[in-house]
C-alpha cells in the first residue's frame, strides 16, 4: 500500500470516529480471550449469552472503544480485524460479505484501490475461518442469528472441520 493509501484510510477511520464499535459484540474466541487477558484486558469487559463477547456500554459502543479508536488494535478480535468484511456460517460454507459504505466508509476507499481490497479480503478470510473452526457449533449459531443489514455477498468458501474440534459439533 502507499503512503497516500495509508494516510486516506487513516484520515476515513478518524473522521468515522469508530461506527464500527457501535452495537458491536464481537465474538471471542477462547484463545483470543486468553490473549487479551494477557495483554491486560479486564475479564469484566466480556459477557456470555450463548457465546463471549465484547460487551458494549450503555450508548451501544463497545467497552473497549475510546476516543472513537480501539484502545486495543494491535490485538483485537477477529471480526474487528476482518472488517468491513463479515460472515455467516452454513453447514458447509461460510460466507463472507461486505459492509456497505454506509456502516464503513473505508469500503470506499478499498473498492478504489484493489490490491488494498485483497489484501484486507485475505486477512479477513484468514480470521474468519480461524475464528469459525475454534468456536463450538452452538456460539455459532448465536452468531448467525444477528443480523447485520447493509451488507453484500462477495464470496462463499468451503468450511474446513478441523478433527481437534469434531468433539464440538
Amino acid at each position: 500500500m502507499t503512503d497516500d493509501w495509508m494516510t486516506r484510510a487513516e484520515a476515513i477511520c478518524m473522521l468515522c470516529g469508530g461506527n464500527c464499535c457501535n452495537g458491536a459484540q464481537p465474538p471471542i474466541s477462547e484463545e483470543r480471550y486468553k490473549r487479551l487477558v494477557a495483554q491486560g484486558v479486564p475479564d469484566a469487559i466480556f459477557g456470555q449469552d450463548g457465546y463471549r463477547f465484547v460487551k458494549t456500554r450503555d450508548d451501544g459502543t463497545c467497552m473497549l472503544c475510546k476516543g472513537g479508536k480501539c484502545s486495543i488494535h494491535a490485538f483485537k478480535p477477529e471480526t474487528c480485524i476482518a472488517g468491513p468484511f463479515t460472515f455467516d456460517v452454513t453447514a458447509d460454507s461460510i460466507r463472507i460479505f461486505l459492509k456497505y459504505e454506509t456502516i464503513c466508509p473505508m469500503v470506499r476507499l478499498l473498492k478504489e484501490f484493489p490490491e488494498a481490497y485483497d489484501q484486507q479480503y485475505a486477512t479477513a478470510v484468514g480470521n474468519i475461518t480461524r475464528l469459525v473452526s475454534d468456536l463450538r457449533e452452538n456460539e455459532l449459531a448465536v452468531i448467525c442469528q444477528i443480523e447485520e443489514p447493509e451488507t453484500e455477498i462477495v464470496a462463499e468458501i468451503p468450511r474446513v472441520y478441523q478433527a481437534q474440534h469434531d468433539d464440538r459439533h
